[in-house]
């Protein structure tokens, strides 16, 4: 039987995961635990203790943008210790000797090298989402011959400058998806998916439990991405139009506006069973078409035991 994925599950948690090089992170209330698949194999398991939640976490819009940095912050440690493990299979290899440039960076940064390139490479993220996503498509549709001028004019403005977002995202996840390293990526996305449903159902977490349920998730990362898309052209509109770049400057300032609004309505429509969050809901799990594949037992596997470590007694903490 077909799974409805709108369906209130039992219990609906707020535990979510992110898909890694062969292996993927779960984050629970309390630890953050990553499970990689070894080249001969054996799973290994890594369960990190997560920061207490400040006082940020409790107020709204703000805590959406603050936790999305945060999540970026684990995300990117979880990617580079997945990667830098994956290296362990040309361990027989001479090691090369660190360039002028590796050595300069650890004299000047010590021990915290590694926190510095961690906390650039959000920085960069952060950049090259803002430049792919809001500053082209604001500067594409700035160049169309559209009289911005008129209220019909700027409503017609924000509805083109979404449009491309949109089309510039279909097109970044089927260029990236045709990758044979990042299909497997996505393997691993549906298998935290699969995983989340099957706790959610209150169903023992093994291999056969896990695979008849469906690799999407209302509450998901790409659907939170669609969101942000749709606030983003209510939200700009409002603002009118301006030269170049001024509209440029107000939407990188609007950014954290954007997520935290979004977040609060992913949020609401995941608690909910009601049309419009079926709704809100149904362009984001289209998307997940393009994120998330059908994963095989082993991933599986992989996935089931980073759930596990990140589980905690009282099912109430980890309540969505």
């Amino acid at each position: 039987m077909k799974q409805d994925i709108f369906k209130k599950p039992k219990h609906m948690t707020s535990i979510g995961g992110q898909a890694l090089i062969e292996g993927l992170m779960m984050i629970g209330p309390k630890n953050a635990a990553i499970a990689i698949r070894k080249p001969d194999g054996e799973i290994l398991v890594e369960k990190r203790p997560l920061p207490i939640k400040s006082k940020l976490s409790k107020v709204p819009i703000v805590r959406g943008f603050a936790g999305i940095f945060k999540q970026m912050v684990l995300g990117i440690k979880a990617l580079m210790f997945s990667a830098e493990f994956m290296d362990l299979e040309g361990e027989e290899e001479e090691d090369e000797k660190p360039s002028k440039i590796d050595r300069f960076l650890k004299k000047v940064f010590g021990e915290k090298l590694q926190d510095v390139v961690i906390y650039v490479s959000v920085v960069f993220s952060l950049l090259f989402s803002i430049g792919l996503f809001m500053v082209l498509p604001n500067t594409i549709a700035w160049l169309l011959p559209i009289d911005k001028t008129t209220g019909t004019g700027t409503v017609l403005y924000n509805l083109v400058e979404g449009a491309i977002r949109v089309i510039l995202f279909i097109l970044y996840l089927s260029l990236t998806s045709q990758m044979k390293d990042i299909r497997r990526v996505w393997q691993y996305h549906g298998s935290e998916h699969k995983t989340i449903h099957c706790y959610e159902n209150e169903e023992e977490l093994t291999v056969e439990n896990v695979k008849k349920h469906s690799t999407r998730h209302p509450r998901c990362g790409t659907s939170f991405l669609f969101t942000v898309m749709i606030i983003s052209i209510l939200l700009f509109s409002l603002v009118g139009q301006h030269g170049l770049w001024i509209n440029i400057l107000l939407r990188v300032v609007l950014i954290p506006f954007v997520a935290g609004i979004s977040y609060e309505i992913i949020k609401i429509a995941g608690r909910s069973e009601s049309l419009i969050a079926r709704i809100i809901n149904t362009p984001g799990l289209m998307f997940q078409g393009f994120t998330t594949r059908e994963p095989d037992d082993s991933q599986i596997e992989v996935a089931i035991e980073a759930m596990k470590n990140v589980l905690v007694e009282d099912k109430e903490e980890d309540k969505w």
